[in-house]
């Protein structure tokens, strides 16, 4: 049999048809488009899947279960996703939607706790007992594994560590609050930086203009590395700004729950070791506990990891 794992993300939706050892045979991906009525969203999901079926000639006939990953709070028995900032929803029965449309046992689960699973099954998490795996893309992810089970808390919303304040009175997230972690170490957040830097420095940014093309519009998560990478000044200003960001909350994270491993994955994950080493080294400085060991590295699986977390949840 197979099995359909889905990544809902703010931006994508991707999905992934994996066969009984875990391998991806088919995948698709497709923007999204929120905010929309629950029946709509459904809808895209569900053509996203379908697409992926395809692309190894099956169809839901031939599919076990289907496992979804979605950021926001989400409710693991009933499948209802009780809020989502990303996706402008609440209390969306999409277990219930999607099973009454496909006849398919549906799985549901944060997409960063699927991410996480992913990661803890057959990734950078594999054999650890206590890890995090964080996902840095339009918001900040957080999948938490406390003495080797998957931890959602007792309303299923444990580990939106992005919603966290860095910064007092900062900028408005989509939650409603103000300085919130995602709105700085996100990608988007990244984003939100690098502009503002181009546009205050005026005199000073004539090598990151010519980067980006000359217009502002095409400034995205890779653009401060970008220009670090060809030695840019102000984009290592930009990338400095970031790692202080980024390193705020992780530090947060690990005063925390005090875990073993955190694996990095999203899109920002790309940098490699230019986001790795400066981050290793002001955790090290910032933590509490100096004698904590602590491993960071990159997830694995990288975009993978949310697909096959949600494919197996149906086997957890």
């Amino acid at each position: 049999m197979l099995y359909v794992g889905i990544d809902v993300g703010g931006t994508n939706i991707a999905a992934g048809v994996l066969d009984e050892d875990h391998y991806i045979i088919g995948r698709a991906s497709k923007k999204i488009k929120v905010p929309c009525p629950h029946r709509e969203l459904c809808s895209q999901i569900l053509d996203v899947a379908k697409s992926a079926l395809q692309t190894c000639s099956a169809s839901l006939r031939d599919v076990e279960s289907i496992g979804i990953g979605i950021p926001g709070a989400v409710d693991r028995e009933t499948g209802v996703v009780t809020f989502s900032s990303n996706l402008f929803v609440e209390e969306f029965k999409i277990k219930e939607m999607l099973e009454t449309i496909v006849g398919k046992p549906v799985f549901v689960e944060n997409d960063a706790n699927a991410a996480a699973y992913g990661e803890f099954l057959c990734g950078s998490l594999r054999n650890c007992k206590n890890g995090v795996a964080l996902t840095l893309g339009t918001g900040i992810g957080c999948g938490i594994i406390l003495d080797g089970k998957l931890y959602r808390g007792a309303n299923g919303a444990a580990g939106e560590v992005g919603h966290m304040t860095i910064e007092m009175g900062g900028r408005l997230c989509n939650c409603g609050r103000h300085g919130c972690w995602e709105r700085y170490a996100s990608a988007t957040g990244l984003i939100q930086t690098t502009r503002e830097y181009l546009i205050n420095h005026p005199d000073r940014n004539a090598s990151m203009m010519a980067l980006i093309g000359g217009n502002i519009s095409n400034i995205d998560g890779k653009t401060a590395f970008a220009g670090k990478a060809e030695g840019l000044p102000l984009a290592a200003e930009i990338v400095d700004i970031y790692i202080h960001h980024l390193g705020c909350g992780l530090v947060n994270v690990i005063n925390l729950l005090d875990p073993d491993t955190i694996c990095i994955g999203g899109g920002l994950a790309g940098a490699g070791d230019m986001l790795l080493e400066p981050l290793s080294a002001y955790v090290e400085k910032e933590k509490y506990g100096h004698n904590q060991e602590v491993q960071l590295c990159l997830a694995a699986l990288g975009n993978d990891a949310g697909i096959i977390g949600a494919a197996n949840l149906g086997r957890a």
